[in-house]
């Protein structure tokens, strides 16, 4: 291979390379951007993985009265605070792999599903004064009948 072709390809493998990092940044941009929108009607709001399998997510999480929100510019979700059945912080994913180091994960299950997301530790802090751990069966959500069993 001659010189001129294996500066081509060097070439276009640092211009993949920087197409990549502009994107990742773009995205984070737009995940910032998303944290701004619902800064005025939020009482929390900060930067977070949500966790799918093996994919870590960059998103925009907001806690307002009635709702906690979680998006980026391809995921607009959230949950009623009410629908959470159980909150819980922990240093390992539920499939038993440990998180990056500084982080916590925030675990929320709502109807047998279960949802992770990765914090980092000041951020962590701040989630667990705000929506403090409980299991099912701690206190009933507001607005929801308690079943009684016969």
């Amino acid at each position: 291979m001659s010189f001129l072709g294996v500066v081509s390809i060097v070439g276009v493998v640092v211009a993949v390379v920087l197409v990549v990092a502009l994107m990742r940044q773009h995205r984070r941009d737009l995940v910032g951007t998303m944290l701004e929108k619902r800064r005025a009607a939020s009482r929390l709001q900060s930067r977070a993985w949500y966790v799918e399998g093996t994919e870590e997510i960059d998103v925009a999480l907001s806690l307002t009265a009635e709702a906690f929100y979680y998006e980026n510019p391809d995921l607009e979700a959230s949950f009623d605070l009410d629908r959470i059945d159980e909150i819980e912080y922990a240093d390992d994913l539920a499939t038993g792999h440990a998180v990056r180091n500084g982080c916590r994960v925030l675990r929320l299950r709502s109807h047998g599903a279960a949802f992770e997301f990765l914090l980092e530790g000041p951020d962590a802090a701040k989630w667990m004064a705000a929506l403090p751990p409980r299991t099912y069966g701690d206190a009933p959500a507001p607005n929801l009948p308690t079943a009684h069993a016969v």
